[in-house]
């Protein structure tokens, strides 16, 4: 999903950030507004969930 990501988004995107976490939690934010997160859902997210979420924020 990263390599996607940054592909699509290159020109527009300021800074990237992965922070490693444990205890199950995979988390994106975006300007940091919570915009996934697996504890809540229960599972990762698909690249179609976070994509429109990052154009938005574009």
């Amino acid at each position: 999903m990263t390599d996607r990501l940054l592909r699509e988004f290159k020109q527009d995107i300021d800074s990237f950030t992965l922070i490693p976490a444990g205890g199950g939690r995979f988390e994106v934010t975006i300007d940091g507004e919570l915009a996934f997160s697996k504890l809540k859902e229960g599972r990762f997210p698909e690249y179609d969930e976070i994509q429109p979420e990052v154009s938005k924020r574009i």
